[in-house]
C-alpha cells in the first residue's frame, strides 16, 4: 500500500517531527469520500461535537441565504441547514467525487466543484461557515480568503470556521498532519488575518490543537 511522510506536532510548541504511516490514512482522508468519515472520526473524537458546536455558532444569526466552504461529505452544511430552515445554500468543494455525498445528503442544497483559491459565488450570504478545510491553505492564502469571505457578507454578517491549529502547547493525540496538504496556523494568526479583513474576531472554543472562530460583519454608526 506504500506510505505517506505525516508531520506531527511534539511535545515542543510550533515544532513538528516527522514520522510514516500507510498510505491509506493519508489519501482516505483526504480522497475517499466512502472512508473519510470514519477516518476523521477516529482521529478527531471530538469531530461530531465540533460540528453541533459550529451549528450553534451559526444559530444566533437570521440566514437567508449560505456558503460552505469545503463542503466535502456535507456534514457541515447539514448541521447548518437544519438552524436555519428555508435558508438556500450553496457549498463547494474541490473534489466532485466527494461532493455527490453531500448531493445525496442535501438535495435541496447547491454544491459546485471549486477550490478555496477561487473567486467564491456571488454574495451576498448572511453566513459563511467552513469545518476542516481551510487549513490546506498556508497563511497568506487565509489571510486573502477570509479578505474574500468579508466581501460577499451580507451586513449584519458571521463567518464561522472550525479547524485544526497549531497549538501553544504539547498535545497528547495530535491529529495527524501530511506534508504539503495540512498547513495549520494559530489561533492568534487566524485571528488577526480576521480583523485585517474587517470582521469583529471572537475565539467560539480553543483546545489542543483544534478551534471554532468566528468573523461578524457587523454596521457601524
Amino acid at each position: 500500500m506504500g506510505e505517506v511522510d505525516v508531520w506531527l506536532i511534539t511535545d515542543q510548541p510550533n515544532v513538528q517531527t516527522l514520522r510514516r504511516y500507510p498510505h491509506a490514512v493519508g489519501n482516505q482522508w483526504h480522497l475517499d469520500p466512502d472512508t473519510y468519515l470514519a477516518v476523521v472520526r477516529s482521529e478527531i473524537p471530538s469531530y461530531d461535537w465540533l460540528h453541533s458546536r459550529l451549528g450553534e455558532a451559526s444559530s444566533t444569526v437570521f440566514a437567508r441565504r449560505i456558503l460552505d466552504l469545503g463542503s466535502g461529505t456535507g456534514r457541515t452544511a447539514q448541521q447548518v441547514a437544519m438552524r436555519h430552515p428555508g435558508a438556500s445554500l450553496i457549498g463547494i468543494d474541490a473534489s466532485d467525487a466527494i461532493l455527490m455525498h453531500a448531493r445525496q445528503l442535501l438535495p435541496e442544497a447547491t454544491f459546485v466543484m471549486a477550490r478555496l483559491e477561487d473567486p467564491l459565488p456571488e454574495g451576498p450570504f448572511d453566513l459563511v461557515v467552513s469545518a476542516f478545510a481551510i487549513h490546506h491553505l498556508d497563511g497568506p492564502a487565509k489571510a486573502d480568503l477570509f479578505r474574500r469571505v468579508a466581501a460577499v457578507l451580507a451586513v449584519p454578517g458571521r463567518f464561522v470556521m472550525c479547524d485544526v491549529v497549531v497549538p501553544t502547547h504539547a498535545v497528547d493525540h495530535p491529529v495527524l498532519l501530511e506534508e504539503g496538504v495540512d498547513i495549520p496556523s494559530s489561533v492568534d494568526e487566524q485571528r488577526s488575518w480576521l480583523i485585517d479583513a474587517g470582521l469583529r474576531a471572537t475565539v467560539v472554543h480553543a483546545k489542543d490543537d483544534l478551534a471554532i472562530l468566528v468573523g461578524d460583519l457587523i454596521a457601524f454608526d
